[in-house]
Order: structure tokens, then C-alpha cells, then sequence
């Protein structure tokens, strides 16, 4: 695993477990939904103070200012991503199925997902960056994640890293912009699509 994947998920890890206090959770709470509705730039710490119902010093006490905060709610939200994915494909057993419903899913999470799907219609000048040109360390980790389960069924035929990051990208590719020629309305949709394109990388 990369320098930097390892380090997100350290900070991942670090936040999580400095936010074990009913009042951080709050915080993040109030902070993920002032995100999701208004955007990373127009919310201030007052905004989500009220939102959570605590007052702007138990805010300061916990995150050092509006910019750690931010990046608190992402990793937590990458954390759940990960976690609710890895739950999704528990009693998977077999790879192409485990690719399958990994693509399903991940579609209608990040589709579905109120930061994501929220910022992508309020704010999509703000949000498109970490999924486009600054997405650099969020593909890292996609990728990484991907690559390790592939890695269970490798043959030595393909490169688990490199189909990882094919298949990362197609998913942001698909959450970024959902009007398209190929239909991907229905999970039967997405399975079709998985099976015809995803599943032959890794055979």
C-alpha cells in the first residue's frame, strides 16, 4: 500500500477515534449536512455549531479549525464507504459476483450519498476537483481497497492494481456524470454492465 493511502487511513483511523464523544459525533453530524446542503466553502463554524446544538467553543475544542473539520467528515464518510461496501459483498465468494455487487453498490453509494450527490448538485465547482484533478489520494485509496481483494484471486493473468484503477475510475466516471447512452438506471442495469465490461478484466 502506498505512502499515502496509508496515511489517510491512519488519519482515517486518528479522527475516529478522537471523535469517540457524543458531542464530536454531533459536530461531524451538523457538519456533513451543512456540507451536503450548502457546500465545503459557504458554511461557517457558527453554521455548524447550531446545527448540531453545541456552541462554537466545544466545536474549537475538538477540531482545530474549519479545514480539519472538513477533512474529519471526509474520512469519516470514506471509512463508512468502505466499511457499508465490505458488508455489501460479505458471502460473496466467487470474484466476478464480488465485482459485480462491488459495482452496484458503489454506483448507488456515491450516487445516493448526501456529501457526494449533494455538493455535485450546490456546489459542483467545489466538489468536482477531489473527484477529477485533486483526486489523486481518494483514487489511491479506491484503488488500493480494489486491488487487495483482487489480489485474493489472482492468477498471475492481470495486474490487480492496474484493473483496480480501471474499474475505480469508472465508477467516479459514472457518479460525475450520470446521463449517458448505456442504460444504468436499475441494479439489473448495473449488473448487465459489470458482467459484460468489469468481469472480463480479471479473466
Amino acid at each position: 500500500m502506498s505512502a499515502n493511502v496509508e496515511s489517510l487511513f491512519a488519519r482515517a483511523a486518528a479522527a475516529e477515534s478522537s471523535t469517540g464523544d457524543a458531542f464530536a459525533e454531533r459536530i461531524l453530524d451538523g457538519g456533513l449536512a451543512c456540507f451536503s446542503e450548502m457546500g465545503l466553502r459557504r458554511p461557517t463554524v457558527e453554521d455548524i455549531a447550531r446545527r448540531a446544538g453545541v456552541s462554537r467553543v466545544t466545536v474549537y475544542r475538538r477540531f482545530e479549525n474549519k479545514a480539519t473539520l472538513i477533512e474529519a467528515v471526509l474520512l469519516r464518510e470514506c471509512q463508512r464507504c468502505l466499511t457499508a461496501l465490505d458488508d455489501a459483498i460479505t458471502g460473496v465468494e466467487a470474484l466476478d459476483e464480488r465485482i459485480v455487487e462491488g459495482f452496484v453498490f458503489a454506483l448507488r453509494y456515491g450516487r445516493g450519498h448526501p456529501l457526494v450527490g449533494g455538493l455535485l448538485q450546490v456546489e459542483p465547482e467545489e466538489v468536482l476537483p477531489y473527484l477529477t484533478v485533486r483526486a489523486d489520494t481518494a483514487l489511491a485509496v479506491a484503488r488500493e481497497y480494489l486491488a487487495e481483494h483482487i489480489r485474493l484471486a489472482d492468477n498471475g493473468a492481470f495486474d490487480p492494481v492496474q484493473i483496480a484503477e480501471i474499474m475505480a475510475r469508472i465508477v467516479v466516471s459514472f457518479v460525475v456524470t450520470e446521463d449517458s447512452s448505456i442504460e444504468l438506471d436499475t441494479d439489473e442495469d448495473l449488473r448487465r454492465f459489470a458482467r459484460r465490461y468489469l468481469v472480463p478484466l480479471v479473466h
